[in-house]
């Protein structure tokens, strides 16, 4: 086997076209599968963009069959994927991760910390979510979990050593929000990783630069409007990390 490598994909998102967003997906997926990665997070609400006032009709449930495509990808590429999508719920949708498995299995998480606002829309998560790759435990967080420092520390406290996120970050945000994340990386050990989108979504202009980082520092960061993969690679208990684009 292949050193062990994680990856966070760069991609847009058409506003609330599921069926061509999961074109993208695949098209990243397929590439994540020749690079022999075995978990590849994609930004918040990947599937739908990013549309609150829209997530109430375009939720999905964790058996919808939507996601058949992505199932049969992750089957198919023996990978282990991430997409962002509202989820049901009762009441208002939750701002989720789905998380699907080689074999198919579906699992979800629920942002826990929202972003001023989307208390409108949303409610909020209450459980954390982890799962082991290579016997290596990953947690993952969506968007405003990463300001909340007691999110990083409970999934640390909880045998993280990857922390990995699918986010929508614009510049004003950007330095402020990453900084945070190199933070964790070297206050934690752990190995954070950002998903960001590329190009507007919903009344948002994204800024890119999906991002890896190490307790030593920045591995690699995508530039603002490429789609790419940023990959991680753990290689004799040190991580490195390039950009390739999709």
């Amino acid at each position: 086997m292949s050193n062990f490598k994680i990856a966070v994909a760069q991609v847009p998102s058409i506003k609330a076209d599921v069926t061509k967003n999961i074109e993208v997906h695949l098209n990243a997926i397929a590439k994540a599968s020749v690079l022999d990665i075995s978990y590849i997070v994609f930004p918040e609400l990947s599937l739908t963009g990013y549309e609150p006032s829209k997530a109430l009709t375009l939720a999905f449930s964790s058996d919808d069959r939507r996601l058949k495509p992505l199932i049969d990808s992750a089957i198919k590429n023996n990978i282990k994927i991430a997409v962002g999508a509202p989820l049901k719920s009762d009441g208002k949708p939750k701002i989720g991760l789905i998380i699907i498995s080689e074999t198919g299995e579906i699992e979800t998480y629920e942002k826990m910390n929202l972003h001023p606002g989307e208390e409108k829309y949303f409610s909020n998560g209450s459980r954390y979510h982890s799962l082991t790759v290579e016997s290596t435990v990953i947690a993952n967080a969506i968007c405003a979990d990463t300001n909340n420092e007691n999110h990083a520390l409970s999934c640390f406290n909880l045998g993280a050593s990857i922390y990995i996120a699918g986010v929508l970050i614009g510049k004003s945000g950007y330095v402020s929000d990453t900084k945070l994340m190199a933070e964790y990386a070297k206050r934690y050990n752990m190995l954070v990783a950002m998903a960001n989108h590329n190009q507007p979504t919903g009344i948002w202009s994204p800024v890119g630069k999906s991002a890896i980082w190490s307790s030593s520092g920045l591995l690699a960061c995508a530039s603002e409007i490429q789609n790419a993969l940023v990959v991680a690679e753990k290689n004799n208990a040190v991580w490195c990390a390039q950009v390739i684009e999709i």
